[in-house]
């Protein structure tokens, strides 16, 4: 099968990542590593649902049916709008665009 470039935009420290192991794999290039990483996990077969997220999220023994939840999270809302909101203005970009000059007909 053919292969076709695409654009990839990753975080620098996976990036560096990569980098590092293109080594330890000898392997010549990081697209070769990333080809190697998809088809293993495509091939694993395992493209089921999500993970768990059992143990991540803790609930109030006091409320264990969640019966006062809508009342908590209402609080938690309206605090959150008590608190001042800093709003910046970006500047726009250096050299930004020139006003075009029309030359005069005539």
């Amino acid at each position: 099968m053919p292969k076709r470039a695409i654009s990839l935009t990753l975080d620098a420290d996976n990036l560096t990542w990569l980098k590092g192991r293109v080594g330890a794999a000898g392997v010549r290039s990081v697209s070769e590593l990333l080809d190697q990483l998809v088809t293993a996990a495509r091939t694993a077969g395992q493209a089921g649902p999500a993970r768990s997220v059992v143990g991540t999220i803790d609930i109030d023994p006091g409320d264990p049916m969640l019966e006062q939840a809508d009342e908590v999270i209402r609080g938690m809302y309206l605090t959150s709008l008590r608190r001042p909101l800093m709003v910046r203005e970006s500047s726009p970009p250096f050299g930004g665009a020139r006003p075009v000059k029309r030359k005069r007909r005539g």
